[in-house]
């Protein structure tokens, strides 16, 4: 800050100096050319002719048409040439002298005023840069909140207070993730452990054994589909390790008649609209994007309702019907764990991360993706891709996971709709 500070009094102090140089010069030069002018016509009235001796002798220096006018007699002329030039010579160095005192003065103060100027203009940057220092996990909530005119510096204020936020609202979402996670995590353990601990105790008969056994195998099977959903969010937050083209309409068919049976068992209908459309990237994590989509459209809707997705350049696009979902809500829903409703650990449910890989996913292709409440209920969510267009005559080698089948890298869990 210092060093800053002093070069930019050093670089305003010395343009101001420069400027009252330039300024004393001009003053020079202009009263220079006039002095003797001014003088002569002055002193001239003065000096009667008649008290001058005869035998003064004509000047030697140059007539010029201010003495000519002023004087009518070379005597005189001499005399008032000769006071012109000695009352100019002094006036001219006590200018030179009253000047260079101003100019000495006026330095010092221009030296002193660039440092204050330097301060002042500074000062928002040495609040931020406090601000910075202070920074901690316990006091993101603090603000500069710089009170200036609009520049460039209360932009900079203004960005770094923006930076606040975002970084703020990353740091509560990340620990909601992890209380969210570890309460999941260990809902489960605490099932298996009353299950072993209580059910088993006083040598049960073999049904109830039975009943605890497939109790036991229903919630590992709950942790390991979480513990797979929390791999595939991960693995899709690192972003992209290949790309291929994907016939993206394809995939969409293709998820759809896969769920197909699910959705006869509850009785919704699934109405599909597909335009041709290729992206480029990961068909694995794409696949898991549209089974996520449509799995919780299926899973959040109520028998006899509908599902309609449509697929094109402009996007994808998936509708339910079901219940009402309050707008307000609806971001959060990307969150990892974060659902409409509040769990009831009922069969099928799931942890809640469905669409915050959805969300993983769009991001690693870099896409986006929103969602609205539909009125009447249900839920509206489109994710948007960079679309490839095929040139003239091109084939594009496109792959889709045939239906069933998943063709999943050993890097890559397979994750469902959660």
């Amino acid at each position: 800050m210092n060093s800053e500070r002093t070069r930019l009094a050093a670089l305003y102090g010395g343009l101001l100096v420069m400027a009252g140089v330039l300024l004393l010069a001009i003053v020079y030069l202009l009263v220079s050319e006039n002095v003797y002018a001014g003088i002569v016509t002055a002193v001239a009235p003065a000096v009667p002719a008649a008290r001058l001796d005869a035998g003064v002798a004509a000047p030697t220096l140059p007539t010029s048409d201010w003495a000519q006018t002023a004087v009518t007699e070379p005597g005189q002329y001499a005399l008032v040439q000769k006071v012109g030039t000695v009352a100019g010579d002094a006036a001219l160095s006590q200018l030179l002298t009253v000047s260079g005192v101003a100019l000495a003065v006026y330095s010092a103060l221009s030296v002193a005023l660039a440092w204050w100027m330097a301060g002042r203009v500074l000062r928002p940057v040495g609040v931020i840069t406090a601000r910075a220092r202070r920074l901690s996990g316990s006091n993101l909530h603090e603000r500069i909140a710089l009170k200036a005119p609009p520049g460039e510096l209360k932009e900079l204020a203004d960005t770094f207070d923006g930076m606040l936020d975002r970084i703020q609202q990353l740091v509560a979402a990340r620990q909601r993730f992890a209380a969210n996670a570890a309460h999941e995590l260990r809902t489960p353990l605490a099932v298996q452990r009353a299950a072993a601990e209580i059910g088993l105790a006083d040598d049960p008969p073999p049904e109830k054994v039975a009943w605890i056994r497939d109790k036991l195998i229903d919630t590992a099977a709950d942790s390991e589909r979480l513990i797979e959903g929390l791999l595939l969010l991960a693995v899709s937050d690192e972003g992209l390790r290949r790309r291929e083209r994907v016939a993206l309409d394809e995939t969409v068919t293709t998820v759809t008649e896969a769920l197909a049976a699910e959705a006869e068992e509850r009785d919704i209908t699934v109405e599909v609209t597909a335009r041709p459309v290729t992206v480029e990237g990961d068909a694995v994590l794409l696949d898991h994007l549209v089974h996520n989509l449509v799995a919780n459209a299926l899973r959040h809707n109520h028998p006899g309702g509908t599902v309609t997705v449509r697929v094109g350049p402009d996007g994808l696009e998936v509708a339910n019907t079901g219940p009402e979902v309050d707008p307000a809500s609806v971001p959060l829903l990307f969150e990892p764990f974060r659902r409409a409703r509040a769990r009831r650990h009922a069969p099928g449910e799931g942890a809640g991360l469905g669409l915050s890989i959805v969300a993983s996913v769009a991001r690693a292709h870099g896409g986006d993706v929103g969602a609205r409440a539909n009125p009447g209920g249900g839920l509206t969510a489109r994710v948007t891709l960079p679309t490839r267009a095929a040139e003239a005559g091109e084939t594009l080698p496109t792959r889709a996971p045939a239906a069933g089948a998943h063709d999943v890298p050993a890097r890559l869990p397979v994750a469902r709709a959660q």
